[in-house]
This record gives structure tokens, sequence and C-alpha cells, in this order.
């Protein structure tokens, strides 16, 4: 029965990724072209400056998340409100990249914040939470295995969420993109805007699956401790930029007078400080949030030990009554 159950399921995966896997090509390809040709005639949610590799990473993902649902037993499957976390957090993300949000935030700085907010923050945190890990294994074809399994990309994750530079790279990169020279090369750059988008995902994805791993260490590659003192190491140097940011009076960000601000209205010192508020206060939020799951996680594994425990001691206790020593 369990045989057949499992072969079941391998058919219904692959007659459900071979219609997927077409109709991600199929849609990509027109995305293209009505991005290339009649880019002034897109609705707002659909891409204003279509990215192959962008649309590719965010729809394979889903598809392999929703195969893996369909290849595992009911039992294995993350509970509903993780699943729907992961579903959000991942659209949160295309949300802000491929539909023409990414054009408004190229043209006000408060909402390339809100933009990196979502792609760094946000998102990535809704992500970590489905703990989709063995559900997108499941799913993934059996070379994306393989290159997710290599040591070379084992390695690489493992020194990522080493804690001090998981760390430094979570606030560093913030830092870097606001560096006033940097920002205005990486806004006028097409690769260099492609990569600064893509540090920010990637490095909050890394960052918050680390941090918010229920598990306790081993398997969990930090400790609980670590990771609260994670959650209160990387608040402060944001609060701090946020502050500086909104404090300043004087126009930081030129690049947004050059290219055109979207709302007259809003001047540049007003964008200007709006930004820093954002860069302030929600990712402050984010890490209050992240130190009340972990000390969360910690009572659960307390609670799970402490059944164990009682269990155990009831089992010998049953043991002894029952050999009479």
């Amino acid at each position: 029965m369990e045989q057949q159950r499992a072969s079941d399921a391998a058919a219904r995966k692959s007659a459900y990724g071979r219609a997927g896997y077409a109709v991600i090509g199929v849609l990509g390809v027109l995305l293209w072209w009505l991005s290339a040709r009649h880019p002034g005639r897109l609705p707002f949610w659909l891409p204003w400056d279509f990215s192959p590799l962008e649309y590719l990473a965010t729809v394979l993902v889903l598809l392999w998340f929703c195969l893996g649902l369909v290849a595992m037993p009911a039992g294995e499957r993350p509970p509903i409100w993780r699943r729907i976390a992961f579903v959000i957090g991942l659209a949160a993300i295309y949300v802000v990249l491929q539909t023409h949000y990414d054009y408004l935030a190229q043209h006000m700085f408060f909402l390339n914040r809100v933009q990196h907010v979502v792609m760094h923050h946000l998102g990535p945190f809704l992500i970590a939470l489905g703990g989709a890990g063995a559900t997108l294994r499941r799913g993934m074809p059996g070379w994306a295995r393989r290159i997710a399994s290599c040591r070379a990309v084992v390695a690489t994750i493992g020194a990522l969420q080493r804690p001090w530079l998981a760390a430094f790279l979570f606030v560093g990169l913030i830092y870097v993109w606001l560096v006033p020279a940097i920002h205005f090369r990486a806004m006028i750059d097409w690769r260099l805007y492609a990569v600064m988008n893509w540090s920010m995902v990637l490095d909050g994805v890394l960052f918050w699956c680390l941090m918010l791993d229920p598990r306790p260490k081993p398997p969990a590659r930090i400790s609980y401790g670590a990771r609260a003192a994670l959650a209160v190491g990387v608040m402060f140097p944001q609060i701090a930029l946020g502050a500086a940011i909104t404090m300043s009076q004087s126009d930081l960000y030129p690049y947004y007078d050059l290219c055109g601000r979207l709302f007259p209205a809003v001047s540049a010192l007003e964008d200007q400080h709006i930004g820093g508020i954002v860069i302030w206060i929600p990712p402050a939020m984010m890490s209050v949030i992240g130190l009340l799951l972990v000390v969360n996680a910690v009572r659960l594994h307390e609670e799970v030990t402490s059944e164990t425990d009682r269990n155990g001691a009831a089992l010998e206790g049953l043991a002894h009554s029952w050999t009479g020593r």
C-alpha cells in the first residue's frame, strides 16, 4: 500500500512538473515580449523591466515547493500556516522586483527603502518562517538537488552563516548600499543595481533561516543564545543608520532629484527623512519579532524535553515494577 502511494505521488509530481515547466516557459516568453515591445501598456502588476533571472528564481522555487508538497506524505507536510508564510514571503519579493513597483522605487528614496525592507527583511523572514527546506528538496529535479548539496555550496553557506559573519553581512550590506556615492552608482548602472538587489535577497534569506531555525543545536547551526544575540546585535546599527539619515539636513541622495521624483510635493529632505524612518523602525521591529520567536522556540524545546523526561521516568518506573527490581 505504501509503495503504491509513493508511486502515485511520484507520477503526480512528474505530470504536474511537466505542466508547470511548460507554463513557466510560455509565461516567461510572453512577459519578456510584452515588456520589450509594449512596456507602456502593461498594468501595474506586470513587470516594468522584465528580468528573466528574477522571474525564474521566484517561479521555479514556487513550483518546486508545490511539487514537494505533492510528493510528501500528508503527515510530513509543513503546517498550513508555514506554507502560507513561505508563499507570501516569496510573492512579496516578486512584487517589489517584478512589477511596476520597481519603477516607483527608482524614483522615490523612501519607496526604495520600503523595497529593500521587503527584500532583506519581510520577504526572507516569511520564507525562513515557512521552513520549506525539506519540501523544496522533494520538489527539486535531480540536477538542482545535486547543486544544492554539493560540497562547495554547503561549505559556502556554512561560512556565510557563521554568527559573526552573518551579523556583519546583514548590517554591512545595508550600510554599503546606502553610502551616497555607491547608492548613486547602483541606481544608474543596471548591472550594479541587479547585484544590489540579489545581494539583499540572498543575504536576507541566509540570515533569517539561521535566526528562525526552531531546532536546538545540533542539528541547528547555532544555539538559541547565539540567535538571540544576533537579533539584538543587528538591531542597533540599523537604528543608528536610520536615525542619522532621518536627522540629516543635507540631501544625501541627489539621484532622485536628477531622475525626477514621482511626488513633486515631497521635497528631497522630506523624502530622505521618511526613508530614514523606514530604515529605523520596521527593521528594528523585525529584530524584536525574531527575538520573540527565538524565546518561544526555547520554551517549546524545554516543554518537549520536560515531557520526554517525564515519559522516560514513567517508563523506567514501569520497567522496575515489571521486573521487581
